[in-house]
């Protein structure tokens, strides 16, 4: 490392101001602070010093990430598995030459079986996610001419698992796109975009391209194979629709069920949830006050009951543990740039999102899923939280002043 680290100061002078690659200056900067912490320091006594920065807290979240990251390669493979097992078939094109070349079979029992055949179909979408990700990230900081910082690690990381497995790999590029580029870089960048450019990203797909992102075919990665989620069984005939479409509470929790790759666990979410507040980088209040303003809503809906839509006797730990309620509890409300800041607003911005996601629900079965359009939702009503928490502390203090 210690080679390394001269090199990289030896060709530095290269790519600064008036070197032969002064254009190329992101692309060196941040290979430099990705291998390396920075040694640039402020100098003056009115900085705040601390030393969690921006790409400690972008590597804690990737870190929290990796349990769902192990159920998305793993359960891809097993719905895969178990879909290939039921209607027998093999996997045709580049893919079954993959899990040929990695020496896996299709045998939803064996878990190299399962991990290979997940990983031929996570891995394509995580590279082209990363490639359109990046492409935008340097061309960006090139023409603003400053550094390329960590916003994109997280951003790269949560898109593949927030997709089905078998969306095609331009519409990643294009969903990355428009959710790095109108989602985050038009407003100026990693800390300065009010919406989560990765719930960007997927809305744009849904809305743009439904069929390849919602239905019951896009969830298990076997051609012509449909399966529906638990919420689109719910969505139909409730509870009892859910269990007799062979799915149990405990099968939700471990997240064995077709959905987005790395969101049907909700123990690897609570493994994450767990560490980002140990860590300081996730907010508790906002995780606590979404989950209690779900409770609310969905008891009242099962207070008052209703002959025609199922989704009102939906009860409470059947919503908390079906879709992408905890991952998007865990990693998508409690995004600090797209938040509620002020502590007394955090509270009302979580419970506004746990309240949105059971509406949209139980009052508009058209969409299942919920947690994305209640999170963006949230992300937009989260300036104007923070704006009348404010005025109210300051009228407050004033009140007192004058007192």
């Amino acid at each position: 490392m210690k080679a390394l680290r001269n090199l990289m100061k030896r060709i530095e002078p290269s790519f600064c101001k008036g070197g032969r690659f002064e254009g190329l200056y992101p692309l060196y900067e941040a290979l430099d602070s990705f291998l390396f912490t920075p040694g640039d320091k402020t100098g003056g006594l009115d900085h705040v010093r601390d030393a969690v920065d921006l790409k400690r807290i972008m590597w804690t979240v990737v870190l929290a990430l990796l349990p769902c990251y192990y159920m998305a390669f793993w359960n891809t493979g097993y719905q895969a598995n178990l879909a290939l097992a039921s209607v027998g078939g093999t996997v045709p094109g580049w893919h079954g030459a993959m899990l040929a070349l990695l020496g896996a079979g299709t045998d939803p029992h064996s878990w190299w079986d399962n991990m290979a055949h997940g990983a031929v179909w996570l891995l394509p979408i995580w590279l082209v996610t990363h490639l359109a990700g990046g492409f935008w990230e340097v061309l960006f900081a090139t023409l603003r001419k400053h550094e390329i910082n960590e916003g994109f690690l997280v951003t790269g990381a949560l898109i593949p698992l927030i997709l089905p497995p078998d969306i095609p790999l331009w519409q990643v590029f294009v969903g990355t796109s428009f959710g790095v580029v109108i989602g985050k870089e038009i407003f100026g960048g990693t800390g300065r975009n009010f919406m989560n450019p990765a719930l960007v990203a997927r809305a744009f797909l849904f809305f743009a391209y439904p069929a390849q992102i919602s239905g019951n075919a896009v969830w298990v990665a076997v051609d012509g194979y449909t399966h529906a989620t638990p919420l689109a069984l719910a969505a139909e005939g409730g509870v009892k629709a859910v269990q007799a479409g062979g799915y149990s509470l405990w099968d939700m929790m471990l997240g064995t069920i077709p959905g987005s790759m790395g969101e049907t666990s909700v123990l690897a979410c609570l493994f994450g949830a767990v560490f980002l507040i140990f860590t300081g980088i996730g907010s508790w209040r906002i995780m606590l006050s979404t989950v209690l303003g779900a409770l609310a809503m969905v008891l009242t809906f099962n207070l008052i009951g209703s002959a025609t839509n199922p989704m009102f006797g939906f009860g409470p730990l059947w919503h908390l543990a079906a879709g992408g309620f905890a991952f998007g509890l865990v990693f998508m409300v409690t995004d600090p740039v797209s938040a509620a800041m002020t502590r007394v607003g955090q509270y009302w911005y979580g419970a506004l999102v746990g309240v949105m996601v059971i509406l949209v629900r139980v009052v508009n079965p058209a969409f299942p899923e919920g947690m994305m359009l209640a999170i963006l939702f949230g992300n937009v009503m989260a300036p104007a939280i923070d704006r009348f928490v404010l005025r109210a502390n300051i009228q407050r203090r004033r009140l007192r002043y004058v007192q």
